[in-house]
């Protein structure tokens, strides 16, 4: 058994998911008018970002707190993850982020996110037995 088939590790980093998302979330809902210039963002993808965050951030944290996640959900939360690292790499080499800290913030989020997609993913793959790697 690794350590991403524990249902303890995986509801932990299902919190940290969560709990990331929502500073994040609040970082862009608070500060678009700030963050804006520092990352060559626009304020709108920022505030559009934050509201998608919070949808995450509710999923990730509910399922964080049962003692067995759903696998279904959980793949929904990985490939969530991997989709927003794939989006963040594409406004990355589409030029969006128009200053080196905005740049090093999507190459961040990237990074992050796809640790985080991938350790849900590995958490939930079925080993070859066929049993879901937590029950």
């Amino acid at each position: 058994m690794t350590f991403a088939m524990s249902p303890r590790v995986l509801r932990a980093v299902l919190w940290a998911d969560a709990a990331s998302g929502a500073a994040t979330a609040l970082l862009h809902f608070a500060l678009p008018d700030v963050l804006a210039p520092w990352f060559g963002l626009a304020p709108s993808l920022l505030l559009a970002s934050a509201v998608a965050l919070v949808a995450y951030v509710v999923l990730a944290a509910s399922l964080a707190s049962r003692p067995a996640p759903p696998r279904a959900a959980v793949l929904v939360l990985a490939f969530g993850n991997i989709a927003w690292a794939i989006a963040c790499l594409a406004l990355l080499f589409a030029g969006v982020a128009s200053t080196a800290m905005g740049q090093a913030y999507l190459v961040v989020q990237a990074v992050a996110v796809g640790v985080l997609g991938e350790v849900q993913w590995l958490a939930v793959r079925r080993p070859a037995g066929g049993r879901p790697a937590f029950e």
